[in-house]
This record gives structure tokens, C-alpha cells and sequence, in this order.
């Protein structure tokens, strides 16, 4: 792939290019199909190892952004700080409360902080725990279209950071839930929520010494010490090629640009996004957010994230949330599935994971926001943070509906902003 590499040493925001947009250009169109080169660059980074704030996450920005901008998209990358995992902040928490157990009233207290800083943690507050264990840059990759002072705007975004992998996301387990209790959670509409331990392990310590429930207490020992553990093996392992999680979101991104090139908005602001800390809970996201959301009014403003889209059934996210399950706008799921029946596309029903993905962020920003995502047999994203999130898994045409879905989307919130709407 040609092009000159962008470097962003030094500097908080690079600019790769500025384009503007003709003004005698088509207006935007809902279509796109098989883009060789966005699928040819989806190839070349997972063959980059993408942890958060590592060369290869800065690598990846650089050639996203190059490819924005060979697309005309007014492309940068922004420089963040952020820590960058989250399996050192739970573990430690939980090690912590673990080893704390013997310790009387004074081992209840530590517990106790330690439950708080998970709720804290996961429910994406103010995290202060991550702030003395260390930061590194990460970097967001930001391409933009149509006019900059548009009264609508339309966010679509996906993460190009790579998760390390574990031995609790061994594909067996999630074989063994479908096959023994894959009825209940499809009637349930959800998964499980995996990270309920981590708080409820330190919050048994702490309610079984101050109870003087000695049971209560020793089963919230062996859940503090087992996650902190499963943490443990997860930072010593590297990053899986992350090939469905989340560079299919980010091929269906550079798709999407490719027609927005074409076809430029002329009514709409459409901003392109890809995350450089997505893995360590949603992190560069929040950090997006610091910066931009006041720039961005919330009744103007829709985010459409595009996330894990290459398993084999294409679907809308109705809500998730690793500790309190938060649900997506009813309205706007309803609308993006007539779109994709209108556009042939089929979306299985709406379903919620008990995990996290970047439009937990604007969500609870206030700002209308949908997430489109994909499963497969299991009820799980396919090869979920593990080594086999490989390109040659990925259900390629799913990557090029999620593009047409969204930018359907956004041909249809252009023609509200060219109503008045």
C-alpha cells in the first residue's frame, strides 16, 4: 500500500491532510461493496501486534490515517494518555483483597477499597488506582467529511488495539455455555457477566469478616485469588491478531470512507473514528470524549460504533455493560433495522453482551448511539480474544454490510439536515 507514513513524534495532534470537499460533488449514497484495499490493509495489521500504547498500535494509526487521507478525509491522529490494560487494575485490586482476608477488621477495609475500586473501574468512573500504575500514548486516528460547522453530526467509529489473550477465553468455554445453557440466553437476550466476580470475590472478604462469616469469607478469597490469577495469565500472554476484534470495524470504516470520498456529505459533519485503547476499557474513547464532546452537541449528535463485524450474524447491540447492563436507544435500533431490511441486509434480533465496547462511552455522554456488532453459534463475537482472530475467519461480507448499514445511516441523517430535521 503506497503512501507517505504520517509520524505523530512530538506532537498532540497530527494532520495528514485536509481535503475539502468539492461542492459540485453527488450527494452521499447508501452503497458500498468489497473494498480490496481497505481488506488489504485489514491484512497487513493483524500482522502487527497491537497492544495499547505499543509500536505496533502507533503503526497501526499511521496507516489508518494514511488511508483516510488517500480517501479525502480530513485525516489526523491524536495523542492520548491513558494506562493502557485493565488486567492490572483488577488483578491487583483482587490479589490485594485476597491477600488481605486473614487480616481481621482492618483486612475487611482493604477489601472493601478494593470492591470499590472494580465497581469504579468497570463502571468507567474516575479510575484513580490506573492513575499511579503507570501511563503510556496511545494513539486515535480521526478522518473527517462534510462541512466542519454542520448543525448534524454522525460519529462512526471502531478500534484498532489488539487484546491480549488468556486461557479464560479458551472458545471451549463458550461452546460448553451454548451448548448446556444456550436456550436461556436466548431467551434471556444476553450473556453472562463474566466481571461480576472480580467485585463480588473482594466484596465477600469484606462482608464475611464483618458478618464473622468465615464460609462467605474463604469463597470470597478463592474468587479474588482465581481472578487475579486469570489476570495474571492474561498480562504474561501477547496480543491475538485481533482480526475480528475490532480490524473488521475498522475495514468497515475505511469502506465507508471510500464512499464518502465519492460521495461526499454536503449537509452532514461525518466523523470517521478508530480508538487506540479500546482493550483496556474503553479507554482512548474516554479520552476522545474529554476532548471533543464538548465541540459536540448531544441533540445533533449520533454515534454509530462498529465492533467485532465478521462473525457470522450481523446484529444490533440492545444494550451491554460489564457490571449494569445499559441499554441502547429502542428507537434507533428500530430505525437502523428497517435500513438494513430495506437495504437486503440481515441482522439477527438485537442482542446484549455483558462486555463493553466504545459506544458505552457516548451513551452515557447522553448522545444517542447504536452499536453494530456480530455472533456466531456460541453467543460470542467469533474467536473472541483468542490467537485464531485470523483474516481468513472473518465473514468478509458481513464487514461490507456493516459499511452499508452505516452508511445508509447517514444518507438518511443527511436528508433530515437537508430538511431542517
Amino acid at each position: 500500500m503506497s503512501g507517505r507514513r504520517v509520524s505523530d513524534h512530538d506532537v498532540s495532534d497530527h494532520h495528514v491532510s485536509d481535503h475539502r470537499v468539492s461542492e459540485t460533488a453527488r450527494p452521499l449514497a447508501p452503497s458500498a461493496g468489497p473494498d480490496t484495499e481497505a481488506w488489504e490493509l485489514l491484512t497487513r495489521l493483524a500482522a502487527l501486534r497491537r497492544a495499547p500504547g505499543s509500536p505496533g498500535e502507533g503503526r497501526a494509526a499511521e496507516l489508518i490515517a494514511a488511508a483516510l487521507a488517500r480517501r479525502g478525509a480530513r485525516a489526523r491522529i491524536e495523542r492520548e494518555r491513558v494506562h493502557g490494560t485493565y488486567w492490572i487494575p483488577i488483578g491487583v485490586a483482587c490479589g490485594v483483597a485476597a491477600l488481605a482476608s486473614p487480616g481481621g477488621r482492618p483486612g475487611a477495609a482493604v477489601a472493601a477499597a478494593a470492591c470499590a475500586s472494580v465497581v469504579d473501574d468497570l463502571s468507567i468512573g474516575r479510575r484513580p488506582l490506573r492513575r499511579v500504575l503507570g501511563r503510556r500514548v496511545v494513539r486515535n486516528v480521526v478522518g473527517e467529511y462534510g462541512p466542519p460547522t454542520a448543525g448534524r453530526a454522525l460519529v462512526i467509529h471502531a478500534h484498532h488495539d489488539a487484546a491480549h489473550t488468556g486461557l479464560v477465553f479458551n472458545p471451549a468455554g463458550a461452546k460448553l455455555l451454548a451448548r448446556f445453557a444456550g436456550g436461556l440466553v436466548e431467551r434471556v437476550g444476553g450473556t453472562p457477566a463474566p466481571m461480576w466476580g472480580a467485585v463480588g470475590g473482594p466484596g465477600a472478604i469484606a462482608l464475611g469478616r464483618l458478618l464473622h462469616r468465615r464460609r462467605v469469607r474463604q469463597l470470597g478469597t478463592a474468587i479474588s485469588a482465581g481472578y487475579a490469577a486469570a489476570m495474571l495469565d492474561i498480562w504474561a500472554r501477547g496480543p491475538v491478531p485481533g482480526a475480528n476484534d475490532n480490524l473488521s470495524g475498522v475495514c468497515a470504516l475505511l469502506a465507508v470512507a471510500g464512499e464518502l470520498a465519492r460521495h461526499p456529505p454536503q449537509t452532514l459533519r461525518v466523523i470517521l473514528l478508530s480508538t487506540g485503547s479500546e482493550e483496556s476499557f474503553l479507554e482512548a474513547m474516554v479520552a476522545f470524549g474529554a476532548r471533543h464532546f464538548l465541540d459536540l452537541p448531544r441533540h445533533a449528535t449520533t454515534f454509530l460504533c462498529l465492533e467485532s463485524v465478521g462473525s457470522p450474524e450481523l446484529m444490533l447491540l440492545s444494550g451491554e455493560g460489564l457490571l449494569r447492563r445499559k441499554r441502547y436507544p429502542p428507537a434507533l435500533i428500530d430505525e437502523l433495522s428497517e435500513l438494513a431490511e430495506r437495504t437486503g441486509i440481515h441482522l439477527r434480533d438485537p442482542f446484549a453482551y455483558r462486555l463493553a465496547t466504545d459506544g458505552q462511552v457516548p451513551l452515557r455522554a447522553g448522545y444517542p448511539t447504536a452499536v453494530i456488532s456480530s455472533m456466531d453459534w456460541y453467543k460470542a463475537p467469533s474467536n473472541y480474544h483468542w490467537p485464531s482472530d485470523r483474516p481468513e475467519k472473518l465473514v468478509r461480507e458481513n464487514v461490507w454490510n456493516a459499511a452499508r448499514l452505516a452508511l445508509s445511516f447517514a444518507a438518511a441523517l443527511e436528508q433530515r439536515a437537508r430538511h431542517g430535521e
